[in-house]
């Protein structure tokens, strides 16, 4: 996993990645953390997540997706389906979730360079050594970047 500094929404808009992914919860929402400035930047991303079934568990573990173009160049972003709900205290994060939506991705989108944040480890309050261990045993062999938010 390679880790950069910055802002991943910036680094997307600047064409630095060719598929972004951010965690979602399952209620359409996008209310909150680096989903809502997924929702403000690129609102196609919003509308493929409002196009799923609302408070769905079945969506555990899948993505929605939207197709951009910046810098004359394709974005994918990807609304990764990783925790049910954002209500009450303690873990929201679910780890099997976020093992398949990175399965998911890397048999998807092969040979892409992918970009995403602490995904889970924020709001959501997963582990990051946990989260970020997942990540690189599903998407060995790939490039894949951590962006560490910095302003």
């Amino acid at each position: 996993m390679q880790t950069e500094k910055g802002d991943l929404i910036q680094k997307a808009k600047a064409g630095e990645f060719d598929v972004i992914i951010h965690g979602c919860n399952c209620f359409c929402t996008m209310g909150a953390g680096i989903a809502k400035t997924v929702k403000q930047v690129f609102p196609s991303a919003y509308q493929a997540d409002l196009a799923t079934v609302a408070g769905d568990k079945a969506k555990l573990g899948t993505y929605s997706s939207a197709q951009v173009e910046v810098n004359h160049k394709a974005l994918v972003i990807i609304n990764a389906y990783t925790q049910y709900q954002w209500r009450g205290a303690g873990r929201k994060a679910d780890y099997e979730a976020i093992r398949q939506v990175f399965r998911l991705v890397k048999k998807q989108y092969a040979g892409k360079r992918v970009g995403y944040p602490a995904i889970g480890a924020g709001l959501a309050g997963g582990d990051w050594a946990i989260i970020a261990a997942i990540i690189e045993e599903e998407l060995a062999g790939e490039e894949h970047v951590f962006v560490q938010w910095e302003k």
